[in-house]
């Protein structure tokens, strides 16, 4: 059990995750198992880019082979299923990755679809998020799976508890709700047609943030005491700063995570987890 400090060190608790994943993988070396995670980067951006590289680099510290396909950005969305399914063959790959967003306007959905859903580690295929809406949680979307790790390690107790949710994405927002769900919490989800924010965040025993808009929160949108999760990545100037008045919200939060160095290092942890859960899963007959 850890602490319970102000700050959530986001980077302390993916170091966690990561060697607890390193023993997994090397129990299942010992079988001649070497979990695999595939990558799918389409097109140079360079913040996708980064992206990748910290998870490769991430999956070389806890015991798992992955590699990074490259497509062209001009790339069709028949040809991105067609490498997707080509990865879905393969016996040495356990999960697969799409990394967004898709350039050109291309719309992921059809190509997230066709990634197999044991091979699903981020959670985006319909059938794990339904098994996730009707509480069979298999694999799950990492930064929600990030954030309940992080609170499960706090030992911050869910049922029960007033959590507010500011975004309704399908990366965040949604998936996140129906965990907290899942758990016997009470929730209240956000978005940008919500009328009177602060009138809902201030219920918040535990608030999380995905908006997308650098400082919306401020202090007088807090209640004192509140766990604050912030999700959001902004480029302000030269800075990279979060969704939550970092500076403001640290004053009277129960606990809060940095922005970078909180949710972030979560996210790449959880996906080392669900590539082991998932390797496991497919390997069971060679154990």
């Amino acid at each position: 059990m850890i602490e319970l400090t102000t700050i959530i060190d986001g980077k302390a608790l993916a170091g966690e995750v990561e060697a607890e994943t390193l023993e997994r993988a090397k129990k299942l070396a010992n079988k001649a198992i070497v979990p695999g995670l595939a990558t799918v980067l389409v097109g140079e951006n360079p913040a996708s880019q980064m992206y990748i590289r910290l998870k490769h680099s991430a999956c070389s510290r806890a015991g798992i082979r992955s590699e990074n396909v490259l497509l062209p950005e001009s790339s069709t969305e028949e040809e991105i299923i067609a490498k997707i399914e080509e990865l879905n063959l393969r016996e040495d790959i356990n999960g697969i990755l799409l990394q967004l967003p898709l350039p050109g306007g291309l719309n992921p959905q059809r190509a997230m679809m066709s990634i197999l859903p044991e091979k699903d580690v981020d959670g985006f295929h319909p059938r794990n998020m339904g098994a996730l809406l009707l509480g069979a949680e298999r694999l799950v979307p990492c930064t929600p799976l990030g954030i309940i790790y992080a609170l499960e390690r706090l030992d911050k107790k869910l049922e029960g508890t007033e959590v507010v949710i500011v975004g309704h994405s399908n990366v965040v927002g949604k998936p996140l709700a129906a965990m907290m769900l899942n758990r016997n919490a009470t929730v209240q989800v956000c978005h940008v047609f919500t009328r009177d924010l602060a009138e809902h965040t201030r219920d918040a025993d535990i608030l999380v943030v995905a908006a997308g808009v650098p400082g919306l929160i401020k202090k007088e949108m807090v209640r004192p005491g509140a766990y604050i999760f912030d999700v959001g990545i902004n480029r302000v100037g030269d800075k990279t700063v979060g969704d939550v008045d970092y500076e403001e919200v640290s004053q009277i939060a129960g606990a809060i995570t940095p922005v970078p160095g909180g949710v972030g290092p979560l996210t790449v942890a959880m996906l080392l987890r669900q590539t082991l859960n998932a390797t496991e899963d497919q390997t069971k007959d060679q154990q």
